[in-house]
């Protein structure tokens, strides 16, 4: 299903003309070989550009269409009309000289087993070339000697032949495609599981390009040997995929991965998502949707075309007609050694997609102070909330960042992972932010959506954006006493290095009956040292809160209770700054 969305892209993008053809695809090239008729390297001249990077300009290979990568692994495998310094002139900073001069005859071996038959003069020169150049004398050579140390750092070089690069000759362009198309010598076809149709089959399939590691694959039967054969088959025939399908599918990926805009970064997880039309104008609108990215549509906008979308209705955006029932695919990747672990494919349509982003927002909407940042909590802060931002690694677990991301995008239940990591560092920390609480609220309304019913220990009163006076939930209102008791500690004693909430709050939570006692008479003292006004104003609200409470305090609390109970709290402690901020 992966290869066969993957192919779909890319033929939409090749209809577009944003993507090369079969056996041709975009490789970053640093320096150009200029020849001349006889194969004599006369020039070498950089072919980098001015790009920016963020707020930078820096000057970066160029983008150029050339043939399709060969190269499989580590072993000694050439390009086309492109490669590195150890193929194309026999040295490199790194490999052996053995291995360079091997590497030499390799690429030697490919430009004549292609263009051997070729009639034109820019074959023949590129071939003298291969023919007369001695690798052993490569670093005097004049025109290699003022870039020599980049050059042989592993950048991609290219030729120059009279007034154009060797891959604009037609001659040569044809006999590369058929050399391609029969893949040279191998006449092995196959019923491809991805197309449906007879085609030659791909013994190994190209590397994907930014994923992270060293160029690892998604499919991946490199080595010949009985730990990669399966009822009798070899490489690539234990998985019978056409050489199209497999070049297909690598160009999208690697396009989708190369497009840093559209890419989203949750963990060790990259999140690569399209439209099957190809446009990118969906990967953009989803991009601010869901993940918050900068858009040129105000607020005010994007909330209207968004209502449009929810409703079924498709929307202009920038240029493109945004049609809500169109297929959407989400990817995640991970690097794993040699190959990419694909930690969820999902695929519903565009509207599809963000009435399930939509719901979850819905959900963790709370109140929040004035000064908070964010209108909707993105998904990084959300897992930065599980660890501690202090220690020297405080990146979330990787299996949660996957497990939430997927939970969301098919509004399904939230994994406990999330709200544990949540709890935990409430009571370590002893600090309920706006991210916490709206997880909080989030988990347990979800559990209630599954459920179809309110959790008995953490209701739907309770549950709420911002307070609720009127609950009677006794958990709830215990997390708003303590927020109170604190609130008359901190007025009696405007210094104080801890507060009561440094030293009871797990407690008071876990076993509410311990603590409140001893917490309400040590209240009634700071009362005292308060201006009438204020005291008064205090014990109204004690009065109250008490009167909810009765007489007797539970004993001990479940983790949904104490869940209650922190809600509790944070909804009492954000009304209040509320008040000082309308004062």
């Amino acid at each position: 299903m992966i290869l066969q969305a993957l192919t779909e892209y890319y033929e939409a993008l090749v209809s577009q003309g944003k993507l090369a053809p079969p056996g041709w695809a975009d490789a970053k090239i640093s320096f150009a070989l200029g020849i001349n008729d006889a194969g004599e390297l006369t020039q070498v001249f950089s072919l980098k550009t001015e790009q920016s990077r963020g707020a930078k300009t820096v000057l970066a290979p160029q983008s150029i269409s050339l043939p399709a990568p060969l190269r499989h692994s580590s072993d000694i495998t050439a390009n086309f009309l492109f490669d590195d310094s150890s193929y194309i002139l026999g040295i490199s900073s790194k490999g052996k000289p053995e291995r360079n001069l091997a590497c030499f005859g390799a690429c030697r071996k490919l430009y004549h087993q292609i263009l051997s038959t070729v009639d034109s003069p820019a074959a023949k020169a590129v071939l003298a070339y291969f023919d007369q150049w001695n690798p052993a004398l490569a670093s005097q050579h004049s025109a290699l000697k003022q870039d020599l140390k980049e050059i042989c750092s592993g950048v991609k070089l290219v030729f120059w032949y009279r007034d154009g690069y060797l891959q604009d000759d037609p001659m040569i362009r044809n006999a590369w495609q058929l050399y391609y198309d029969v893949d040279g010598n191998d006449t092995d076809t196959t019923i491809c599981l991805v197309t449906g149709k007879i085609a030659p089959m791909a013994k190994t399939h190209p590397p994907i390009l930014g994923a992270g590691g060293t160029n690892p694959k998604l499919v991946s039967f490199d080595k010949d040997s009985p730990a990669f054969c399966s009822y009798g088959k070899e490489q690539g025939a234990n998985a019978p995929t056409s050489k199209y399908a497999a070049f297909a599918y690598t160009a999208a990926l690697n396009d989708l991965l190369a497009d840093r805009a559209h890419t989203q970064r949750i963990g060790d997880t990259t999140v690569l998502f399209w439209a099957r039309s190809g446009q990118s104008a969906f990967q953009t609108a989803f991009s601010a949707w869901a993940c918050g990215s900068p858009s040129l549509y105000d607020a005010a906008d994007l909330s209207k075309m968004l209502s449009d979308l929810l409703k079924g209705e498709p929307v202009q955006y920038e240029d493109t007609l945004l049609d809500p029932n169109m297929d959407f695919y989400i990817l995640g990747l991970s690097p794993n050694k040699g190959r990419l672990s694909v930690r969820f494919f999902l695929r519903n349509t565009f509207g599809g997609f963000l009435k399930n982003v939509q719901r979850h927002n819905a959900r963790l909407e709370i109140v929040r102070p004035s000064s908070d940042p964010f209108e909707t909590i993105p998904l990084w802060k959300l897992l930065d909330e599980t660890v501690n931002q202090k220690s020297q690694n405080s990146a979330p677990a990787p299996e949660l960042a996957g497990e939430t991301l997927r939970s969301i995008l098919t509004d399904t239940r939230y994994p406990a992972s999330l709200l544990n990591g949540v709890i935990l560092r409430i009571r370590a920390e002893r600090h309920i932010s706006p991210g916490r609480a709206a997880i909080l609220k989030a988990y347990y309304t979800k559990l209630a959506e599954i459920n179809r019913r309110d959790n008995p220990d953490i209701p739907k009163e309770v549950l709420t954006v911002s307070l609720n006076p009127d609950s009677t939930s006794i958990p709830y209102n215990l997390g708003r006493l303590f927020s109170v008791l604190e609130a008359i500690q901190s007025a009696a004693n405007p210094n104080i290095n801890a507060t009561i909430k440094d030293k009871y709050f797990n407690s008071a939570s876990a076993t509410p009956s311990r603590v409140f006692p001893a917490l309400i008479d040590l209240a009634q003292k700071h009362l005292r040292k308060l201006d009438k006004g204020l005291a008064v104003s205090y014990d109204r609200q004690l009065t109250d809160l008490l009167g909810r409470l009765g007489q007797d305090f539970p004993d001990r609390m479940n983790l949904p209770q104490q869940g209650a109970f922190q809600l509790g709290y944070y909804h009492q402690k954000q009304a209040r700054y509320q008040k000082k901020e309308e004062k």
